[in-house]
């Protein structure tokens, strides 16, 4: 199977270069053109000039983009020149419906659309054990799996289109619930004065422990907050969520609060910082805490 990549944002990249090391790569393709450039010159594999271009090249185009609108441009320019039978198989987090909509766009092609959006940060893109979450037609996931399995370690088909993105929002939810109660630890934990890395080496075996304990509350140690999953990403996922629970007339709390902080840290100039940055939120309380009582 020759595959098309687009999208060489922190997640695609290194998701494209496991689509090269399992032999699948034929070319890359993204807004800006230097990035597929260069990753083209990398890999030794050429760099499509337009997303017509890529689609006339392979049988499977992988996409990884950040918005809704994005989803639906990319497909809409692929459709014309993918062959029947090709698969479209979009790793960004969207709206359900979007994906069911980019998905009607490929109806009169031939051509089959599979949401398919990952977990696992940017360390499970570079080493390929992401968990995809996959909607579709399962002869259309059958024949996408040896392109899905370079990517990641758990593939799962949820039903339908659309229902990979229903399960990754529940994913977001738990991100922000987890996220959220790390930073508040942490703080709590260094104005007890502990010694930090002793506790994150600690309670990163105990019950309390999870991925973003183990790998984000480093970050919060050291006050640096390298992009692995932008606040503003988040919260961009996070109002889908909200849209979603809207349906049923419900407000999910931790969705509400987090959308909250993470208003506070986007207009603080923090958006394009790692979602472990709501410790900067967290700290402060105890900062103001102290403060009041000195006064």
């Amino acid at each position: 199977m020759r595959v098309g990549f687009v999208g060489l944002g922190a997640m695609g990249a290194h998701m494209a270069r496991n689509l090269h090391k399992a032999g699948l790569l034929a070319t890359v393709w993204n807004r800006t053109a230097e990035k597929a450039r260069m990753l083209g010159t990398e890999l030794a594999i050429p760099a499509s000039t337009s997303l017509a271009e890529l689609a006339g090249q392979v049988d499977a185009v992988v996409s990884c983009v950040s918005a809704d609108a994005d989803v639906l441009e990319v497909t809409a320019a692929l459709a014309p020149s993918l062959a029947a039978g090709a698969l479209v198989i979009d790793c960004s987090t969207i709206a359900a419906d979007t994906a069911r909509r980019a998905a009607d766009l490929l109806r009169s092609t031939g051509a089959a659309f599979l949401d398919c959006p990952v977990s696992g940060g940017v360390e499970g893109a570079r080493d390929a054990t992401l968990a995809i979450m996959c909607g579709g037609d399962p002869q259309a996931f059958e024949r996408a799996r040896p392109v899905l399995a370079a990517m990641g370690r758990t593939v799962t088909l949820f039903g339908p289109v659309g229902n990979g993105q229903a399960a990754k929002a529940t994913n977001q939810i738990m991100c922000a619930g987890i996220i959220e109660a790390v930073a508040e630890a942490m703080a709590f934990a260094r104005a007890q004065g502990l010694p930090l890395e002793k506790l994150i080496e600690t309670l990163g075996k105990g019950a309390g422990s999870s991925w973003y304990f183990v790998h984000r509350a480093p970050n919060m140690v050291q006050g640096s907050y390298p992009a692995g999953f932008r606040v503003r990403l988040h919260a961009k996922d996070l109002s889908i969520c909200r849209d979603m629970a809207a349906r049923f007339g419900v407000s999910l709390p931790v969705v509400e609060r987090m959308l909250g902080e993470y208003a506070e840290l986007i207009a603080r100039g923090h958006g394009d910082e790692d979602i472990s940055a709501t410790f900067r939120l967290k700290a402060e309380l105890f900062t103001q805490h102290d403060g009041a009582s000195r006064d």
